[in-house]
């Protein structure tokens, strides 16, 4: 009991304060794999000692002051090693002193520290997802690699090509200015909102949902929110996510065929959830003009609260949509809104302006553009047409659930 007992405290420990352990760490030595390697080492410790001397009163303090005392045995083992970090902690301090705290400007704690340092604009967008997931979230680098279905090998080399960049760029671990915080921060969101569509829409696999990643980013994102709860932008997409994440137990039927939105059992949707995101949609509109996430946020809201498809604000939801693409301006945007479009006026409506996206090249190989393509063909009885566009889409689609429903589509359309 008492080893059951001691790693249950140590897992929670590890869920809970690994990413403050790791940013102190980190703003103390100034090197991330140091920082990881004696957070593991003072896991390794726990599981040992506490068994045998029980829990401590205050499990987090024992893990930070074991891992503290470590990295100093390791830099007094490792002389050179020691005297390169202090090289590169001074350089650091004179090429970026900390900021002074503006009036107002709380920063809580040292996590800001780590979701700025693996959302840097230098680190490519697959590496910055990837730090993230592994410092942030504390997933080892083999369920990294699961996340995304690569090989561990290439996982850990992108986690490995990461850390060099960030020594070899002298980025810095500091929280920016903040001047600078709003440009900065915008990498960041983006980093979490990678993480949850992946969770929400995987990329490829058996699963149309990857659950564990989707709530792996919503966490992250409440730490964010706990962090900056003035940044309305960080609001909107913590609504956002919980909007969207609400519907997943409707998403797919008992035989993991997929469900779409017109058809979901809204019934099933977490009422709960969706209350908690509808209360900060409000928060991230208030104040002035609404970010991109808040704008999203108030979309997937307009669904949450409709009845069902036929009695959703559609007007609504295209207005939000034209802000959006004033804010946001993509192809994807402008698909999503041309199908908002086609259930307020109609398919033929809808098809002219995904008609007018035909040449996009991001558009070409995204699968949901020739399904929605394909639907609203259907929909206007041009059934050859509707048929060569689904079967593009059946190409290009990633997961099993997803081409399994192209199929049932397309069988239904030639049939």
């Amino acid at each position: 009991m008492m080893d059951s007992r001691a790693a249950s405290a140590v897992e929670s420990v590890f869920r809970e304060e690994r990413g403050l352990l790791l940013a102190s760490l980190v703003r103390r030595f100034g090197d991330l794999d140091l920082a990881e390697e004696v957070t593991a080492e003072a896991i390794e410790a726990a599981l040992v000692r506490w068994p045998v001397h029980g829990v401590p009163p205050k499990p987090g303090a024992w893990l930070a002051t074991t891992a503290r005392r470590k990295a100093i045995d390791r830099l007094r083992r490792d002389t050179t090693y020691a005297a390169r970090l202090a090289i590169l902690q001074v350089e650091a301090e004179r090429a970026a002193p900390a900021p002074a705290a503006a009036p107002g400007d709380d920063l809580p704690d040292e996590r800001l520290l780590l979701f700025f340092t693996c959302g840097h604009p230098a680190l490519p967008a697959e590496d910055r997802i990837a730090l993230s997931l592994r410092c942030l979230a504390g997933l080892s680098t083999p369920e990294v690699a699961r996340a995304f279905l690569v090989p561990v090998d290439t996982m850990a080399k992108r986690i490995v090509r990461a850390k060099k960049k960030i020594r070899e760029a002298r980025i810095p671990f500091r929280v920016p200015d903040p001047d600078e915080r709003p440009e900065r921060l915008a990498g960041v969101l983006q980093v979490i909102y990678s993480i949850f569509t992946e969770g929400y829409a995987a990329s490829s696999g058996p699963d149309l949902q990857r659950l564990d990643l989707a709530e792996e980013a919503i966490r992250l994102a409440r730490i964010l929110h706990k962090l900056l709860p003035a940044e309305r932008e960080v609001t909107g997409l913590l609504a956002l996510m919980l909007l969207i994440h609400a519907r997943r137990g409707a998403r797919t039927g008992p035989d993991g065929r997929m469900v779409l939105l017109a058809d979901q059992d809204r019934g099933r949707w977490d009422r709960t959830m969706i209350e908690e995101g509808l209360a900060l949609v409000h928060v991230a509109l208030a104040g002035g003009p609404a970010g991109p996430y808040g704008v999203q946020a108030a979309i997937a809201a307009l669904h949450d609260e409709a009845a069902d498809l036929t009695t959703t604000d559609w007007p609504q939801i295209v207005a939000l949509y034209d802000v959006l693409l004033t804010l946001t301006p993509s192809p994807i945007v402008a698909l999503n809104r041309a199908v908002a479009v086609a259930m307020r006026d109609g398919p033929q409506a809808g098809l002219r302006l995904v008609g007018e996206l035909a040449d996009e090249p991001q558009l070409r190989g995204h699968h949901p553009y020739h399904a929605a393509r394909a639907d609203l063909l259907s929909q206007l009885g041009r059934t050859a047409e509707a048929a060569a566009a689904y079967r593009r889409a059946l190409e290009l689609a990633g997961t099993e659930p997803e081409r399994a429903h192209l199929r049932r589509r397309l069988s239904s359309l030639e049939s």
